[in-house]
């Protein structure tokens, strides 16, 4: 719910307002009709006039507590993500469903086991029409409460999408991709799926980059010079410098995994173009190239080259790699 949906100071005074009209036309109108008899049409009208007050009250009582909560826990606050759209909607059709309950067993003078009987098959007979779109809300209602994310994180849905989601509605989940693409989802399948959520805990997470340097360069000398490199990029998180581990050693060279801390998901391109620029520049100032990657076993041969050459051939790591 967007910031302008907050309902404002005023609409929630005149609803209680509204309340307390309400409640007294249904308070007093018997009352005054027993009190001057000779008022035909006050006599007439007294019981509907209890009926709609009562009603009228319940129903501006169920949007009130609505605004309550809504301005409650919509108000932006440091540290504290927005609460999805969902659960908000799901309390609002709550209020008035007991509302609607109400204000029939006021005027049909039925107990509410009868009309929850009767709209209970109702209710049947319209979700097994339209179950698909029944395990959209349902879905949507599990995440709502769950809360595998939030409006406004970074996310990838496994197989499907990767954005920064816009909307959680009942039906389908709304993402923006890295290049403006607006995705739609519906909500039954991606509670089918893994969500990796780039912005929790925290925004801020390590990303990492790999290369491979010849075996005649030191270790502790690489180390130094892929650290210095790294640690000047500007777009990686300050105060957190670079990690350099040894991840593979071998003849053919020696492969180092950088570590870095990417502000939030939006700028890990950025921090890793940078990154990786940097390193290339300072091992093309000492004149140090990267170690020439051999094709692994079995790759581009066949079963009997490939038997051949299985003492020769080695698995080399990628050049670069990224991970949460």
């Amino acid at each position: 719910m967007a910031k302008d949906e907050i309902p404002a100071p005023g609409l929630l005074w005149r609803l209680a307002a509204a309340i307390a009209v309400a409640l007294a036309i249904a308070t007093l109108a018997e009352p005054l009709a027993r009190r001057h008899p000779d008022l035909s049409a006050l006599q007439l009208w007294a019981g509907p006039l209890r009926n709609a007050g009562f009603s009228v009250a319940c129903f501006a009582g169920a949007r009130l507590a609505h605004g309550l909560a809504a301005r409650r826990l919509l108000r932006r606050r440091k540290g504290r993500r927005p609460v999805p759209k969902v659960l908000l909607d799901l309390f609002w059709f709550g209020l008035l469903a007991v509302a609607t309950l109400a204000s029939l067993s006021l005027f049909f003078r039925q107990d509410l086991s009868g009309i929850l009987t009767g709209s209970g098959l109702v209710l049947a007979v319209l979700g097994f029409a339209v179950r698909n779109a029944v395990a959209d809300v349902f879905s949507g209602l599990a995440m709502g409460i769950e809360a595998p994310f939030r409006i406004g994180d970074w996310v990838r849905i496994e197989t499907l999408a990767e954005g920064k989601v816009q909307e959680i509605g009942w039906r389908t989940t709304r993402l923006v991709s890295r290049d403006s693409t607006y995705v739609i989802l519906p909500n039954s399948q991606i509670s089918a799926r893994r969500i990796t959520n780039f912005s929790a805990p925290r925004q801020e997470y390590r990303d990492h980059a790999e290369l491979t340097l010849p075996a005649e360069l030191p270790v502790a000398e690489a180390g130094r010079l892929i650290a210095g490199a790294a640690v000047a990029a500007r777009s990686i998180s300050a105060g957190k410098p670079p990690e350099v581990q040894v991840t593979h050693y071998g003849p053919a060279g020696i492969s180092y995994r950088v570590k870095y801390w990417v502000p939030q998901h939006d700028r890990e391109l950025a921090c890793r173009n940078e990154v990786l620029s940097l390193i290339d520049a300072a091992l093309r100032e000492q004149g140090i190239r990267l170690a020439a990657e051999r094709m692994p076993c079995g790759e581009g041969q066949d079963s009997a080259s490939a038997g051949s050459t299985a003492g020769r051939c080695e698995a080399i790591s990628p050049a670069s790699a990224a991970a949460r």
